[in-house]
């Protein structure tokens, strides 16, 4: 590797811990109640049930990359909350399928709200195009990111 390569990815490295722990404490310090209604954890829950469907606790904790007894805890707070249901499901009988909830959803849309107006504001006098590009390469960091800690 050149010098230059590892001076990139040091800046990379640097630049990601940084977004990690002042993204943190945005999140905490915004005034607004709507970022406080539901923790990180419940959040990307209900934002990936939205997304994909119902899914079994099995699903949704290879796709955050979690321990199962992990989500099943986070899972079981969500639906002592209102937030999620739970159903048998169809194809094991053994096994359920959680839901969001309308309240589950409200709360969730109420964070993105919150949240797309903070990063608006943040990135107000960004270019479209450089909103964009950050968009694309934050997707595609997701998305290495996943692809490095799946089970091989």
């Amino acid at each position: 590797m050149t010098d230059d390569h590892e001076i990139t990815l040091g800046r990379i490295e640097t630049e990601v811990a940084l977004l990690m722990r002042f993204g943190e404490a945005t999140r905490r310090a915004t005034g607004t109640a709507e970022h406080r209604v539901l923790d990180r954890a419940a959040y990307v829950i209900l934002r990936h049930l939205d997304d994909a469907g119902p899914q079994n606790v099995s699903a949704l904790a290879a796709r955050l990359n979690l321990d199962g007894s992990t989500v099943t805890r986070q899972v079981s707070a969500l639906q002592r909350d209102g937030l999620i249901t739970r159903t048998p499901d169809p194809s094991d009988g053994r096994g359920t399928v959680i839901s969001p909830t309308a309240a589950g959803l409200q709360r969730m849309n109420a964070v993105r709200a919150a949240r797309t107006r903070l990063y608006g504001d943040m990135l107000a006098d960004w270019p479209a195009e450089d909103r964009d590009t950050l968009a694309e390469l934050l997707r595609r960091l997701n998305e290495a990111l996943i692809s490095r800690n799946r089970p091989r």
